[in-house]
C-alpha cells in the first residue's frame, strides 16, 4: 500500500506540474494569443505573463503584431490598349486586431494576394501602357486605398503597396528602346544644328564688330593726323608772324610748306592766306623789276 501511495503521490505531483505548466503562458513582445474557453472566444493575451485554465481554455492562434512584408509572384495584367504586362507587387501590412484576423478571415495572406491581383487588373485595365509605366505612384496609392478598405474588417492595416516591376512583352520593350534611341538621336541632331547656328552667328557678330572697330580706328587715325597737321601749320604761321619776317622770307617759308601740305590724305582743300599772295607779288616784282602800282 505504501508503494501504491507513493506512486499515486508522484502521479498527482506530476499532474500538478503539468497543470501549472499548461496554465502559465508567457507571451513575447509584439505577439498576441487568441484564447478560447470551451470552444468560444474568451480573450486576447498580449506581451507578458498570463494564466489560463488548463483543459478549459485553449490557445486558438498566435498572431504576430509586427509589420509584415509579403511579395507576390508576377501577375499578367492587360492594359487599356490591350498590352499584357507582368507586374510584381509587394505588400506591407500589420495586424491591428488579432481577434478579427483570426475569426473574420480564414487565411488573410491568401485573401490579400487575391484582392491585390483583382485590384491591379481593375486599376491597370483603365490605363494605357504609357500611363502604366509613368504612373506607378498613382497606382500604388489607388491599390493601397482599396486594400486598406477591404482588409479593415479583417483587423489588418495595409501600410504600403509597391510595384517592384512592370515588364511589358519583349517586342514592346524592343520597340520602346528603338523609340528612345530615335528620340536621343533627334535631340543630338537638334543640339548639333543649334550649336553650329550659334557658332556661325557668333562668328558673324565677331567679324562685324571687328570691321566696325577697324573702321573706327582708321577714322580716328585720320582725324588725329589731320589735327596734327593743322596744329603744325598753325604753329608755323604763328612763328612767322611773331618773327615779323619780310615778304620774301614769308613767301619762301610758304613755298617750303606746300609739299608737306600736299602729302596729307585729309588735305583736300588748300587755304591760301593773303600774306602768301602779297609775298608772291613781291617776289615777282623783284624778278621783273617793275612796279605794278
Amino acid at each position: 500500500m505504501d508503494g501504491i501511495s507513493k506512486i499515486l503521490g508522484l502521479l498527482l505531483l506530476l499532474l500538478i506540474v503539468v497543470i501549472v505548466i499548461r496554465a502559465i503562458r508567457i507571451v513575447p513582445q509584439s505577439r498576441a494569443l487568441v484564447v478560447e474557453r470551451l470552444g468560444k472566444f474568451h480573450t486576447v493575451m498580449y506581451a507578458g505573463l498570463h494564466l489560463i485554465v488548463p483543459f478549459v481554455d485553449r490557445v486558438a492562434s498566435q498572431v504576430d503584431l509586427r509589420e509584415q512584408v509579403t511579395s507576390f509572384p508576377p501577375q499578367p495584367v492587360i492594359t487599356a490598349d490591350n498590352v499584357v504586362v507582368s507586374i510584381d507587387s509587394v505588400i506591407y501590412y500589420q495586424v491591428n486586431d488579432p481577434r478579427d484576423a483570426t475569426y473574420e478571415i480564414a487565411n488573410f495572406i491568401s485573401a490579400i494576394e487575391q484582392l491585390t491581383v483583382t485590384t491591379l487588373r481593375n486599376v491597370i485595365g483603365s490605363l494605357d501602357l504609357e500611363a502604366t509605366l509613368t504612373s506607378r505612384d498613382d497606382i500604388n496609392s489607388r491599390l493601397r486605398g482599396v486594400l486598406d478598405e477591404a482588409t479593415g474588417k479583417w483587423g489588418i492595416r495595409v501600410n504600403r503597396v509597391e510595384l517592384k516591376a512592370i515588364d511589358p512583352p519583349p517586342s514592346i520593350q524592343q520597340a520602346m528602346e528603338q523609340q528612345l534611341r530615335a528620340e536621343r538621336d533627334k535631340r543630338a541632331a537638334i543640339l548639333t544644328a543649334e550649336g553650329v547656328r550659334q557658332s556661325e552667328i557668333l562668328q558673324a557678330e565677331g567679324e562685324k564688330q571687328s570691321a566696325i572697330l577697324r573702321a573706327e580706328g582708321v577714322a580716328k587715325a585720320m582725324i588725329l593726323e589731320a589735327d596734327a597737321q593743322a596744329q603744325a601749320i598753325d604753329q608755323v604761321f604763328r612763328a612767322i608772324h611773331e618773327g615779323d619776317a619780310d615778304p620774301k622770307l614769308l613767301a619762301y617759308q610758304y613755298l617750303q610748306m606746300l609739299p608737306k601740305l600736299s602729302e596729307g590724305q585729309g588735305s583736300k582743300v588748300w587755304i591760301v592766306p593773303t600774306e602768301l599772295t602779297a609775298a608772291l607779288d613781291s617776289i615777282s616784282k623783284g624778278f621783273t623789276g617793275t612796279d605794278r602800282s
